[in-house]
């Protein structure tokens, strides 16, 4: 029988993260309900340049992260779009598939590499419980399948991408599948919250591993108590950690996303196992 190959890229420069644990717990899961045998380990890429080699693993999680997503000349950032470039041109020329998910700031990182459009700093930090809709890509997308629309995760950011280049995404074949609340009465872009890369390659903007009591530990930190006020009132601030275990809104984007990535890549790298038996 085949073992699953699991690497988890901490992408949070050595910062404590609340996500990259519950990464860690989704992935645990995983491990635990699989009748395989499953593998994690995990890459410190920032802090310890750290990259996994994409011929020892079958399935990559990249978290997301603190800073600025542009480059500033570390080492890591080039190990880093080469990895992306790898798994990208292993996929097309191989038939055992590599399966990753961008997270975040990894999601930023990898549009920013295949040159997707404008990812550039907000106005103010975004953080709280957030209505993420499908684009008509998205109503089709089966990471999104038992979703409504919209669908509510986790937002922390501090950065965001607009004013995609859609000449860009025909020619790489890659989809927009959601973007956030359509606000008519403010004059600003929407931002794109999620793309599909390839059929193995997915990213979101949002935290789909994202629990209720990593976020209530979260909004104890001042400055996203503060930036979620700013943002939208004390009042949305109060209905957001009373919404916070709602079964309908993060509790169930977490159960789906990432599971459902995970479960969809194991079938496949068993698939592509039997193939080559």
């Amino acid at each position: 029988m085949k073992d699953i190959r699991i690497a988890l890229l901490d992408m949070n420069n050595n910062h404590v993260n609340q996500g990259f644990r519950n990464i860690k717990e989704i992935s645990e899961a995983f491990k635990q309900s699989s009748e395989e045998n499953v593998s994690i380990k995990v890459f410190d890429v920032r802090y310890k340049n750290e990259v996994p080699d994409i011929e020892d693993f079958d399935i990559f999680i990249s978290s997301g992260g603190p800073g600025d997503p542009h480059r500033e000349g570390l080492e890591w950032e080039d190990k880093f779009s080469g990895f992306l470039d790898s798994v990208l041109e292993h996929n097309k020329f191989n038939e055992d598939k590599k399966y990753l998910f961008l997270i975040c700031h990894s999601f930023q990182l990898a549009s920013i590499h295949w040159g997707l459009g404008n990812i550039c700093k907000r106005k103010s930090y975004s953080f709280g419980v957030m209505p993420v809709h499908k684009t008509e890509e998205g109503e089709q997308e089966f990471l999104f399948k038992n979703l409504p629309d919209p669908f509510y995760a986790v937002d922390s950011r501090a950065f965001q991408f607009i004013e995609p280049n859609h000449d860009r995404f025909e020619e790489l074949g890659m989809k927009i599948v959601a973007i956030e609340k359509f606000r008519p009465h403010i004059n600003l872009e929407r931002a794109v919250m999620a793309i599909r890369f390839s059929e193995e390659i997915f990213g979101t903007q949002f935290h789909p591993e994202a629990n209720p009591a990593g976020m209530v530990e979260n909004l104890k930190d001042d400055k996203n108590k503060e930036a979620m006020i700013e943002n939208f009132g004390m009042e949305k601030y109060l209905e957001t950690i009373d919404r916070m275990d709602d079964e309908d809104k993060i509790i169930l984007t977490q159960a789906q996303i990432l599971p459902r990535f995970l479960r969809f890549a194991k079938k496949n790298v068993l698939k592509d196992c039997k193939t080559f038996a």
